[in-house]
């Protein structure tokens, strides 16, 4: 950006407090915790997105990527008891309790492929009477039959279980899993990493240095992975900055992270006592100030599935360079009320990439080009 870019965004900026962050900015520098929790609490929105598109148009120019990709949910029943969560429950017997067999997961990603699918996304409940030779051979089925195909599976919540159902150390379970196809993991289970929400959200799940040791464990193995945050419920700004600096060091030593992703917190069919969706100036707001915190991750994605189309193609400007993909069957997000389809199609997706003003790149999960959709 040259120096009179620099005079209008300052000329533009409302916020005072903003001229010393856009200085770093434009000068390559990191941001502080402060300088986040400042990014947080402005008014100035518009200044906000001008900044974080900067950073985003210097990192990947006017792409912006989706993935043809599946969503894969083998099972509900779980032994956590999450009180955030409206898609798991502990009894079998409840109606709303399922179970898939090798042969359904099978069938659900030759659909995916038969549609053009590089990608496979498998997560679900800590089944308490499934060993860990169950997902393992779930993996192994898949890519049995579709060799081609990415399988991206397990949080790592979920291999914290499978360490400790099977007594196998973290790089064990990685490696037996890697073995048997897994291509990279995905980030959900992070939550908010300050203790003092988990107590409230999720007191029986993981805390954030276990999990961030299982996604460096990852790295050191050759499996990449993404990394969320689910913000909206009962943590402040300060505790996101938080989460997104311990993310940020994280990434500085293995480099692992491909991808960032924001999640909005969807409030029906749970034990907290929350009623309201996240407002759009607060999605818009998180994805901008985690471009401009995560300087080392190279993407931040709009997941459309829990903010919805017309906010994600928005946030595309605000800092997003990713929307995710067709997804086919979301399952966790709407049985906690999320409005948005529970899957999309391709031309859509680039429609609203385009409109934008933003150049649709088709990819694999490792952000490989597979076709450019330029005019």
């Amino acid at each position: 950006m040259k120096v009179a870019d620099f005079d209008r965004l300052l000329s533009l900026a409302s916020d005072k407090e903003l001229f010393s962050i856009i200085d770093k900015v434009l000068k390559g520098e990191r941001l502080s915790f402060e300088d986040g929790v400042k990014l947080f609490k402005t008014q100035d929105l518009l200044t906000l997105g001008l900044l974080a598109n900067y950073v985003t148009e210097k990192k990947n120019g006017k792409y912006a990527y989706f993935v043809i990709n599946r969503q894969i949910n083998p099972t509900n029943v779980c032994a956590l008891d999450c009180n955030f969560c409206a898609f798991a429950t502990m009894d079998r017997n409840d109606p709303k309790a399922y179970e898939m067999s090798y042969q359904e997961v099978v069938e659900k990603a030759r659909y995916a492929v038969s549609q053009g699918a590089s990608e496979v996304h498998i997560v679900g409940g800590l089944h308490p009477e499934w060993g860990f030779d169950v997902y393992l051979e779930m993996v192994y089925q898949i890519k049995r039959n579709f060799p081609d195909l990415h399988i991206k599976a397990f949080t790592a919540v979920e291999i914290d279980y499978f360490s400790k159902i099977s007594g196998l150390s973290y790089e064990e379970v990685l490696l037996k899993l890697k073995e048997a196809g897994l291509g990279s993991l995905p980030g959900g289970g992070a939550e908010i990493f300050s203790p003092r929400v988990r107590r409230i959200i999720a007191p029986s799940k993981i805390g954030w240095k276990k999990y961030l040791q299982i996604h460096k464990t990852a790295h050191s193995l050759g499996l990449h992975s993404t990394v969320t945050m689910l913000y909206g419920h009962v943590e402040t700004y300060e505790e996101r900055v938080d989460h997104m600096i311990k993310i940020r060091d994280a990434q500085d030593e293995t480099g692992g992270f491909t991808c960032f992703i924001p999640l909005a917190y969807q409030p029906e069919n749970n034990e907290l006592n929350i009623t309201e969706h996240t407002h759009g100036v607060d999605d818009l707001r998180t994805i901008a100030v985690s471009r401009l915190i995560l300087d080392n991750i190279p993407h931040i994605k709009a997941y459309w599935v829990m903010i919805g189309e017309k906010i994600a193609q928005t946030a595309l400007n605000f800092g997003a360079d990713d929307m995710d993909g067709t997804v086919m069957e979301e399952k966790i997000a709407h049985f906690a009320g999320a409005k948005s389809p529970t899957q999309q199609q391709k031309e859509k997706l680039i429609r609203l990439i385009k409109e934008a003003g933003k150049i649709p790149v088709e990819r694999d999960t490792l952000y490989n080009h597979i076709k450019v959709y330029e005019e």
